[in-house]
């Protein structure tokens, strides 16, 4: 067995005994977040890595995701889970409409406008009566696992987990195909691509919807795993930056640098408010901030690049 999948089964069997290790709510309340953050910056990865489109609005599918289950619950009194593949759906076609006239945008207008229409949604949402406004929407309050309404953890990491495990299939399947490989090469040059016959405008497209509804799928899991969500938890501007975050420290473009961010930043993030209370959310982000500037001047290739290159080193010194 090689080294390489060595690893992985070693980390795929650590994830899968963490919740006997950490037996605490809070520890396994960090596991789920710590999930759900590699969810959603996987799904951002797909479009913000792969194709180095970077998106600073996907708080708008996260916060679809978020809000149709609960909509529906609050509406209906019936089973949110049932609306969760009509909140990818609803993503993907959001994604649609936002990526045909901004992908014909070049350079870093296209974050500039995923940026501003971020922030329209958010104040749309916080205006409409019908969504809730500034208020929001609630989950189910009885304990039913059927609607994901329960008061352990355990649960949710295990739902989240199986979700990850199969984003990160579909994720490695795109890469072994005509979409990855059309994908890598808009990443490493949009002309060259181009002019090389690539109909890079539709694999652009192609890649938003995919990263959208999967991100919307995150969204589904945090609204149902916290119960309760407002304009400013999922529609947020930190939202978007936290998934570029997990996704840039792990290793952009990368199968498992998403995952690799998300289990430092996230325990980082909740020591952080364990630790400073309230002012901890501020400083987390600081923290953040440092990392990012030291790992983009440094480091553009997150953790998993800066381990690949010791990794290479030390074979040609050996």
């Amino acid at each position: 067995m090689t080294r390489p999948r060595l690893t992985l089964i070693v980390c795929a069997l650590a994830l899968v005994v963490y919740p006997f290790i950490m037996t605490s709510t809070f520890g396994q309340r960090v596991g789920v977040l710590v999930l759900l953050a590699a969810l959603s910056g996987t799904a951002w990865n797909i479009v913000g890595g792969y194709a180095e489109q970077v998106s600073i609005g996907h708080a708008v599918f996260y916060g679809i995701g978020a809000y149709v289950p609960l909509l529906f619950y609050t509406q209906t009194k019936g089973n949110p889970v049932l609306m969760i593949p009509f909140a990818m759906a609803l993503a993907a076609l959001v994604a649609l409409c936002i990526g045909i006239p901004t992908f014909r945008l070049r350079g870093h207008y296209f974050s500039m406008a995923t940026l501003a229409l971020g922030e329209l949604f958010l104040l749309g949402v916080t205006i409409t009566p019908a969504l809730g406004g500034a208020s929001g929407l609630s989950g189910p309050v009885e304990q039913n696992p059927w609607e994901l309404s329960m008061r352990s953890p355990l649960p949710y990491y295990y739902v989240l987990l199986v979700a990850l495990a199969l984003m990160i299939g579909l994720v490695a399947w795109l890469e072994r195909n005509r979409v990855g490989y059309y994908l890598r090469a808009i990443q490493s040059s949009e002309r060259a691509a181009r002019s090389l016959g690539v109909p890079v405008y539709r694999y652009k497209l192609i890649a938003l919807m995919i990263s959208a509804a999967c991100t919307a799928l995150a969204g589904s899991f945090y609204a149902l795993f916290v119960g309760f969500v407002n304009p400013d938890s999922v529609f947020g501007l930190l939202v978007s930056v936290q998934m570029v975050i997990v996704a840039t420290l792990g290793g952009a473009g990368t199968l498992y640098g998403p995952l690799l961010g998300a289990v430092i930043l996230v325990p980082t993030q909740e020591w952080a408010n364990a630790t400073f209370g309230g002012g901890g959310t501020g400083l987390s982000y600081v923290v953040y901030g440092a990392v990012i500037m030291v790992l983009t001047r440094f480091e553009p290739g997150g953790l998993l690049g800066l381990w690949n290159r010791l990794r290479f080193r030390a074979a040609a010194s050996a």
